[in-house]
């Protein structure tokens, strides 16, 4: 009983089956180069966050966290904190320039709504750059069996024209061309089954994250916010 041989039947199979195949193969070089990086900087990305988290909460005064989290690159609270720190700071020279006698507690809370969006935009810039390539598994995910299925419904039709031209449809005359069309799903299906399931896995990584993100958010807002009242206090 002979073996299949997958690199044979390529080499046997038409041009528009060897192109799906290529492309299949492309999808799938890619979305393994995906899961690969996403899982080192998730990893990475999760302890800086810890390290990051610990030292905020340790340190003294905003400025010595600052300190350690620009040695931060990949933890996500360290970027929002870097650009609310930027923020605060232009937010302190505008106060100053513009206080008036008559100032409340109300108006300068309000004040702070630039630093709101500010923290909200840096959320959104984080997510974004920790997402970055995700939507390619998804799509690799839901067209890579639909790619394979083309390839195999091609391969067989070529396989019964052939049958058509011989005047023949012994059973090894069909057999061997429709294997080769059925590599093709075969291919579509272990493309895109690693695809899904190591999306919906950073899928729920990325929720995580965002969580997290949006938490420290919030405490480094009502961290401010406080300040501000126990001056004016």
């Amino acid at each position: 009983m002979g073996e299949l041989n997958i690199i044979s039947m390529f080499f046997e199979a038409g041009l528009t089956v060897k192109f799906v195949m290529i492309m299949l193969l492309g999808f799938s070089l890619y979305s393994w180069f995906i899961v690969f990086q996403k899982f080192s900087l998730y990893r990475k990305a999760k302890m800086e966050s810890e390290e990051f988290l610990e030292t905020f909460w340790q340190s003294k005064n905003l400025s010595e966290a600052l300190r350690f989290a620009n040695n931060l690159s990949l933890c996500p609270e360290a970027n929002i904190f870097r650009t609310g720190y930027h923020e605060l700071q232009k937010l302190g020279k505008t106060t100053a320039a513009s206080r008036a006698a008559d100032e409340t507690l109300e108006t300068r809370l309000a004040g702070m709504e630039p630093l709101k969006r500010a923290l909200r935009k840096a959320e959104n810039i984080e997510s974004a750059r920790l997402s970055e390539s995700l939507p390619f598994l998804a799509t690799t995910g839901s067209t890579a069996p639909f790619i394979g299925l083309f390839g195999t419904v091609w391969g067989i039709m070529t396989s019964f024209h052939e049958i058509g031209m011989r005047g023949s449809a012994s059973l090894a005359v069909v057999a061997p061309g429709v294997s080769e069309a059925l590599v093709v799903t075969a291919a579509g299906l272990a493309v895109a089954i690693p695809a899904v399931v190591f999306y919906n896995y950073y899928s729920n990584q990325m929720a995580e994250i965002e969580s997290r993100m949006h938490s420290f958010s919030v405490d480094f807002l009502n961290l401010v916010e406080r300040d501000f009242i126990s001056r004016q206090s």
